[in-house]
């Protein structure tokens, strides 16, 4: 196992070694950076399974047929995933507006008041540690390129970065994470034939399996624990899901005579 281990660190090190290179680093700059979609996924992931399980618990709390929760349950898959998706599109989209809005403030303030605007990128990298000629010359490579000058105003002095991810792809995943993952409550109601024992809880351990594999993804994607990811995703959206259905078992008893 400890051999094992060390040609796996041993394998870890020569690959950063390489990517390291001075060519290979001057690839990997040169090319154009992409914006990730995952936080979009998680995000169309997790709701699509708690907003979808809730319809579940909602409806199996209610008594009705598997063929009616299907119908509702795929009903609030679409139109939800829909909402999310629009809601995730035009939040990106306002979002790259600002970023739009602040860049041409920079670039007319850079026009009107160059001399503050220097003074700004001083001020910025001497609170860095530059001082003396060094500060000196990161002024005057930073403000001798425009793009580069508005670039690192909105950077340090606002705190946006310029690369944003296109609405329409945002979208997309939201949605698409969200009908793939939203879908796996109802599959015990569409093909029972496929499941043993209650449907409900069927979906329940199905909805929880899917929580912690959202999670795990998660993990390994970002480089983190794998388990410890998953066993977060599952807390979280576990919670919330129990919270669904909470209320949807409260507004059964409470009504259940009028239902």
């Amino acid at each position: 196992m400890s051999n094992a281990h060390d040609d796996g660190l041993a394998a870890q090190s020569s690959r950063l070694i390489q990517e390291h290179r001075p060519e290979a680093i001057r690839r990997r700059l040169a090319a154009t950076p992409e914006h990730s979609h995952l936080g979009d996924a998680v995000l169309g992931a997790i709701d699509g399974c708690v907003t979808t399980f809730a319809v579940v618990a909602g409806a199996s709390g209610g008594g009705f047929s598997h063929a009616v929760i299907v119908v509702l349950g795929a009903a609030n898959l679409v139109a939800d995933g829909l909402s999310m998706a629009v809601g995730n599109y035009q939040a990106t989209r306002t979002r790259r507006q600002a970023i739009e809005t602040a860049r041409q403030i920079e670039q007319r303030h850079v026009d009107e008041v160059p001399e503050g605007e220097r003074e700004e990128v001083r001020q910025i990298f001497a609170a860095k540690g530059f001082a003396g000629q060094t500060l000196d010359q990161v002024v005057d490579v930073i403000t001798a390129d425009r793009a580069l000058w508005v670039d690192t105003m909105l950077k340090e002095e606002l705190g946006l970065h310029p690369l944003t991810p296109a609405p329409a792809m945002a979208a997309l995943w939201t949605f698409c994470a969200f009908v793939a993952c939203g879908s796996i409550p109802l599959l015990p109601f569409l093909l029972p034939q496929l499941f043993v024992g209650d449907a409900f809880a069927t979906s329940a351990i199905a909805t929880a399996i899917t929580f912690f594999a959202i999670g795990s993804v998660r993990g390994r994607v970002l480089g983190y624990s794998a388990v410890r990811s998953g066993i977060s995703t599952f807390a979280t959206g576990g919670a919330a899901a129990a919270v669904a259905y909470l209320i949807a078992a409260g507004l059964r008893r409470a009504f259940g005579a009028s239902l």
